[in-house]
């Protein structure tokens, strides 16, 4: 809560010891300074145990800042949190400094998420979730949520997620998420991110690395508002790398849509490359989806699989896909693309992925590469 009088907002800083001891006298309700209808105080909490990082996210409110120290931290429950931020009073939880912290969910109860934010103004950055059960990190419903720096893998079901109606205005950036693998659906259901059952506009993915996941690297499934996707990168989904007798991993790239919605996302400068499906598929969404300057290259079946809706492609590049350069409907929309007529398709500089799995760049941004660059301005990813 805050009280607004136009004072200017006074930072404090408290020991994990003093900061839960203010939680729990005010029930766990409101943290920071009551003087005389000031606003409210920001308040900065450094954890460096897992009994603290459980306090801390379950006491949160409006201004608090959970810093987390380098270690690995087990939690016994899923971190989860119903309080809201507000838009000048955050609620972050982040890494201290620049320390490696990984959320571990190997003690978890079977078929537990990780983690559950279900409130609005959050934002976390600079943290992997790890070894879950079932889902590495999920919001649902979440107004304004800012997710940086991430990384979610190897967990039980999909890597990351957003879900449900009123998931508005909620930013992803530069998340890795891989490895994640289902073993009770066989891989039919762990994606790198899943943005599903849900509505709300103004998200936007970006700066995304989704691969080695059992199912897609990124899945639309049932979520009925537009979704921006940019300069994400979608490879390796789909491949059977747990040794499952019964395995059904899909392995799509960018699947972009589904369960009987139409949407029009938008798709701009992204690549999937080796996915055991297509690069970039509608998925039977029959919306007027918008892809423009995407790469395809070496997946198992179509570069482009846009058959049945009302796509609009242009200036993408497809090459070497096992299933054909694209597949379009009658009702799509396809100018400029390189299996258009009169354009042709430039070369790569490197095919080699190796400096695709390389380390970002300071600050989080994807790796400097020339994997599948051309020095193209008009046709196909730039790759950054």
């Amino acid at each position: 809560m805050l009280l607004s009088t136009g004072r200017h907002r006074r930072t404090r800083t408290l020991s994990i010891a003093a900061a839960v001891a203010v939680a729990a006298g005010a029930g766990g309700v409101y943290l920071g300074l009551s003087n005389g209808g000031a606003q409210a105080a920001s308040t900065t909490v450094t954890v460096s145990t897992t009994a603290q990082l459980e306090s801390a996210v379950k006491n949160a409110t409006a201004g608090t800042t959970i810093q987390v120290r380098a270690g690995t931290y087990t939690p016994a429950a899923t971190l989860k949190s119903t309080a809201n931020g507000t838009s000048s009073a955050r609620i972050t939880l982040q890494a201290y400094g620049s320390e490696k912290v990984k959320i571990d969910g190997s003690k978890l109860a079977a078929g537990s998420w990780l983690a559950g934010i279900y409130g609005d103004y959050w934002t976390v950055q600079n943290i992997t979730f790890q070894s879950s059960p079932a889902q590495g990190f999920v919001v649902t419903s979440s107004v304004g949520g800012i997710f940086k720096n991430l990384v979610t893998a190897n967990n039980g079901d999909s890597g990351f997620t957003l879900r449900g109606d009123g998931t508005t205005n909620n930013l992803v950036q530069n998340l890795d998420s891989y490895g994640n693998y289902d073993p009770a659906g066989h891989g039919q259901n762990a994606d790198g991110i899943a943005v599903k059952f849900g509505s709300g506009t103004g998200n936007k993915i970006t700066g995304a690395r989704l691969y080695n996941n059992s199912d897609d690297g990124l899945d639309l499934w049932q979520f009925s508002s537009p979704v921006t996707i940019e300069h994400t990168w979608a490879f390796g989904n789909g491949k059977n790398r747990w040794s499952d007798s019964a395995f059904e991993g899909n392995g799509n790239g960018f699947k972009l849509g589904g369960g009987g919605v139409t949407v029009a996302h938008v798709v701009n400068n992204n690549a999937a490359w080796d996915n055991t499906l297509n690069g970039f598929t509608e998925n039977s969404n029959p919306g007027a989806i918008v892809l423009n300057r995407n790469t395809a290259y070496a997946n198992a079946e179509a570069g482009f699989y846009f058959a049945t809706g009302k796509a609009r492609l242009a200036r993408n590049l497809a090459v070497s896909n096992k299933g054909g350069l694209s597949k379009l409907g009658s009702s799509t929309v396809s100018a400029a693309n390189n299996w258009d007529s009169g354009v042709s398709a430039p070369s790569f500089k490197s095919t080699d992925a190796a400096t695709a799995y390389a380390s970002r760049q300071s600050g989080g941004a994807l790796p400097s590469t020339t994997f599948l660059t051309t020095g193209s301005t008009t046709i196909g990813s730039t790759m950054n």
